[in-house]
């Protein structure tokens, strides 16, 4: 029987083997990588079946809490070890398409560069300007508008599965330690496979693409919803 889409096992093999590398902890039905590996196979063909099909909905993120710097705290979004797989084989097929039209300050999870990268670009540039700006949006991930993230989405490509998943992604339940479910009505999780590309698409074009039109004499550098103007 012919599939919906065309999303090959080879696809979900190899971001099978990403996830795998990566690691990372177990989501809502605390299930690690090792114990997905128990019955690898079927795993494996479940997710793509479900993909290829059109019926795959993703699971519920597991909320958990991260200390930061300053006291605070930051949530995470944790997905189960199928949904990261799910998510990386959407990321393996985007990433390509939408990276080469980044700009070049922009540092922040994408192939080649680093935050390293980001530091060295900004600390040269601190020799030359007079002045310059340290901005953080405020609670990005957790704010981020759903129907916006959709539409810099489809700027890159009209691919149905892509916008599918991405969608059934961004409006997928949390679950609080408490056990408390949430429905997801803004914000796309920070520690999702699919998110920090979510996030360097969208602000692409509402700040990257903005301060070149606007300040095209600015230097700035980007990591994520970190910039240094």
């Amino acid at each position: 029987m012919a599939k919906s889409f065309n999303i090959s096992k080879q696809m979900v093999w190899n971001a099978y083997l990403k996830i795998k590398a990566n690691k990372g902890s177990a989501g809502v039905d605390r299930q690690t990588i090792m114990d997905f590996e128990r019955d690898l196979k079927n795993n494996l063909y479940k997710i793509w079946n479900r993909l290829s099909s059109g019926s795959y909905f993703p699971p519920a993120v597991r909320r958990v809490y991260i200390a930061k710097g300053n006291g605070k705290t930051r949530p995470l979004g944790i997905p189960t070890v199928s949904d990261r797989i799910a998510q990386m084989v959407v990321k393996n097929y985007l990433e390509p398409i939408v990276d080469p039209h980044f700009h070049d300050d922009s540092y922040g999870y994408r192939p080649g560069k680093s935050a390293l990268d980001a530091i060295k670009t900004a600390r040269q540039r601190c020799w030359r300007d007079d002045w310059v700006l340290d901005m953080d949006i405020r609670s990005f991930f957790d704010s981020i508008d759903h129907s916006l993230v959709m539409k810099a989405v489809s700027h890159f490509t009209s691919c149905r599965w892509v916008l599918l998943y991405i969608k059934r992604w961004l409006i997928a339940d949390v679950v609080h330690q408490n056990g408390a479910v949430e429905k997801s009505i803004r914000g796309t999780p920070q520690g999702g496979v699919i998110s920090p590309l979510l996030a360097n698409i969208f602000l692409h074009f509402v700040f990257d693409k903005w301060m070149e039109r606007e300040f095209p004499r600015v230097h700035f550098e980007r990591y994520a919803d970190d910039s240094a103007p």
